[in-house]
């Protein structure tokens, strides 16, 4: 019988007489790559000697088979429980694994394909674009937003739109239908599944955030196998889920000093955003390390040049052989929409943050002077962190700006065809765009001013300064769109121009309710929320994730697909050995 449904909690609580015998990492159905690193872990649901169980892979020996440490522990994290591992291990030939765990007259297994990629490479370089949260609707309203439409014909395309392969991506993780950013990410960077909140790890039963079993990422992989240049790019924390997922190994994404850390291992030749606060020595004012490491430091002492705004970034002078690091606020970078249309506060702090196209193109002018190629992820994450707030001209602006740095990235293949370009999210949000909102109609009632269907009508944004922005996001006419999930809340109807929307805060009782900031908005209608009380902002939805390819490797973008599969569609591309 095999277990893969059920969560490490779950198995931790059995007694000891229960249903599982013993449970057996990486999992069923698991696809790696030839000579990829993981760690291999069989969790015992009692106390037993080593001599007791016999571990087969193929019918022989797991000793045999395996490379790496064997490790045996009698009571793990001093339980009646025992473990057995075998760390930073691979296999060496490609084929289909059967691995058998026999206990006590009981036998657990699970199968494992580890596949050869191909002799020839077909791209040189691969840029990996995730817009955090994408959904279909983001895209249709930065379309609407963005070009117009006339006579019910688009006035123009995104760049996204004419990638030629295009498939969905199932976004579920090991312990249940619903996701985040890590696991999703995580599974794309390592092409194994895991469980909510796990990043480079499987979920097991370990009580140590950083003592689960590993998977080797897409980053060590190429820093181990090949001489290609590795950048990270995003509008959020550096560490953050997303980023982080690129070079991390921990159950809970939360760990961001340590991520740090492990970011500074691998070593990535560009790497810009924000969340300096983690590179800091507790010592510093804004620091949220709890120790004395200045990670400012142990960068450059590296050979890292530091730039922390947008006039620095775009006075580098081109050269070969630099590494880069780029920090721009101690936390998230703002929205697009704060920084450059909305006079408001929200940038005080740090008033020269770059555009999410501005830190792409100096990544590719950096990265592509490696004659070895590179693999670079630009991720637009403030398309989720809005959208979480029921914030969608937010979310929609930084999808405008996930796509013109698309745009970019697509002129630089022009010149350079043997690139590899991938347009994805993670995971995508309940969210539709089900027509306008119609300041002129009369009446008070901002639902009456809603028109659908035929009464919709078009929207009546402008964009007289060609930047692919709306001039106005407060027009009289603008799109009406909602969520699917929410928190109890005051719908508005209208833009938030002096902050990003907060529709619910917490209570005497601990419940998170309406934000009353909010109330006094004419027109404004309270929404009983459909989440649980504990819930302060919408959810992530489990609907499928469009992905869109171009460049050699793209045709195996295609139907339907894992989030695991395109690990795979990335070595292959490169002929990783």
């Amino acid at each position: 019988m095999k277990y893969r449904y059920l969560t490490p909690l779950f198995l931790a609580a059995l007694p000891l007489s229960g249903l599982a015998q013993q449970v057996i990492y990486p999992i069923d159905r698991a696809t790696m790559v030839e000579g990829g690193k993981f760690d291999f872990k069989v969790e015992f649901d009692q106390e037993i000697q080593p001599e007791q169980a016999t571990i087969l892979i193929n019918g022989k020996d797991f000793k045999q088979v395996l490379n790496g440490k064997v490790e045996f522990i009698a009571r793990e994290d001093d339980k009646p429980v025992s473990a057995l591992w075998v760390r930073d291990s691979h296999i060496k030939h490609a084929g289909d694994y059967r691995v058998t765990v026999s206990l006590n007259g009981k036998q657990d297994e699970v199968t494992w394909n580890i596949y050869a990629t191909p002799k020839t490479r077909k791209a040189h370089n691969v840029i990996l674009f995730i817009g955090d949260g994408l959904s279909v609707a983001h895209r249709t309203g930065a379309r609407i937003l963005s070009k117009g439409v006339t006579e019910g014909k688009a006035n123009g395309k995104l760049a996204i739109d004419s990638l030629p392969h295009m498939g969905f991506i199932g976004t579920s993780s090991t312990d249940s239908i619903a996701t985040d950013s890590a696991n999703t990410m995580s599974a794309y960077m390592t092409g194994h599944k895991s469980a909510v909140n796990a990043l480079g790890v499987y979920a097991s039963r370990s009580e140590n955030n950083f003592n689960h079993p590993k998977q080797e990422t897409l980053a060590e992989l190429l820093k181990r196998r090949t001489k290609m240049s590795i950048g990270i790019v995003s509008d959020a924390e550096i560490q953050d889920a997303t980023p982080a997922a690129v070079v991390s190994h921990t159950r809970r994404r939360a760990e961001k000093a340590a991520i740090t850390e492990m970011l500074f291992s691998v070593n990535p030749d560009v790497i810009l955003g924000g969340g300096s606060a983690y590179f800091l020595p507790q010592s510093t004012l804004g620091s949220k390390r709890k120790d004395d490491k200045n990670f400012i430091d142990i960068f450059r002492q590296d050979g890292y040049e530091l730039v922390t705004n947008a006039t620095e970034l775009k006075s580098l002078e081109m050269k070969k052989n630099r590494k880069l690091l780029g920090l721009f606020h101690t936390g998230n970078m703002n929205s697009v929409l704060d920084r450059r249309f909305l006079s408001n506060e929200e940038t005080k702090k740090f008033p020269d943050q770059p555009d999410l196209t501005d830190m792409t193109k100096t990544a590719l002018d950096i990265l592509s002077k490696n004659p070895e190629g590179f693999f670079l992820v630009v991720e637009s994450a403030l398309i989720d962190k809005a959208a979480h707030s029921l914030d969608w001209e937010r979310s929609m602006a930084s999808t405008i700006m996930l796509d013109q740095s698309v745009e970019i990235a697509k002129k630089f293949a022009e010149s350079h065809p043997d690139t590899l370009i991938l347009v994805t999210g993670d995971h995508t949000h309940g969210i539709s765009i089900i027509g306008t909102v119609d300041d002129e109609k009369a009446g008070e009632d901002m639902r009456e001013k809603v028109g659908v269907y035929q009464y919709a009508g078009w929207p009546n944004y402008q964009d007289n300064n060609a930047d692919g922005y709306p001039d106005k996001w407060d027009v009289s006419k603008r799109l009406a769109v909602f969520f699917a999930s929410f928190p109890d809340h005051y719908e508005t109807f209208r833009p938030k121009l002096n902050k990003q929307f907060v529709p619910a805060v917490k209570n005497e009782s601990n419940q998170y309710v309406a934000n009353e900031e909010y109330k006094t908005v004419a027109g404004a209608m309270q929404r009983i929320g459909n989440l649980p009380r504990n819930t302060d902002t919408g959810v992530h939805a489990v609907d499928d994730m469009v992905i869109q390819a171009q460049g050699p490797g793209s045709e195996q973008i295609h139907g339907y697909m894992e989030n695991s599969d395109l690990f795979k569609v990335i070595v292959n591309a490169l002929a990783v050995k």
